[in-house]
């Protein structure tokens, strides 16, 4: 699997992007959807990345520096076909790498309550997440739950 940082131009990635998006939109009510849109993951605090093998999309995530010292994962997904094959974790290793790379000292996320995410919140369970409260411009929202590591 190779990970690179990825500008959003390539139509698999932007399809991919798109198929978050319409499933988000499927499971969570609009004023509780945080995920990103192509123009929001082209923003200069943002830094995203695909995952590939040769030419085949297997997933993508994105970190959204906070502060320097606190940084955001968003748009994590994995393309169906690759579902439950460790894309994911892959993709979450190389993030984490990255923030402590920038020095940061603390990463979080929010991410969906519902039972469709649960295997999300076991993965960043495995990684040492911790629920907590909403942190920068998030409200207590009953459709979403916060996470945090320090590292």
């Amino acid at each position: 699997m190779k990970i690179i940082v990825d500008d959003l131009t390539h139509p698999k990635v932007r399809g991919l992007i798109t198929e978050h998006l319409e499933q988000m939109s499927k499971i969570s009510p609009p004023e509780s959807i945080h995920a990103f849109n192509l123009d929001g993951l082209k923003q200069p605090d943002v830094t995203f990345w695909s995952a590939w093998e040769n030419d085949t999309l297997l997933g993508c995530g994105a970190l959204k520096e906070l502060d320097d010292q606190h940084g955001e994962i968003k748009s994590m997904r994995t393309a169906t076909s690759h579902i439950r094959k460790g894309v994911a974790k892959r993709i979450l290793q190389h993030i984490l790498e990255e923030a402590k790379r920038r020095d940061y000292q603390r990463l979080s996320l929010e991410t969906g309550s519902m039972k469709a995410f649960e295997p999300a919140k076991r993965l960043y369970t495995s990684f040492g997440f911790q629920y907590c409260k909403p942190f920068s411009d998030y409200i207590e929202d009953p459709n979403s739950v916060y996470m945090t590591k320090e590292l």
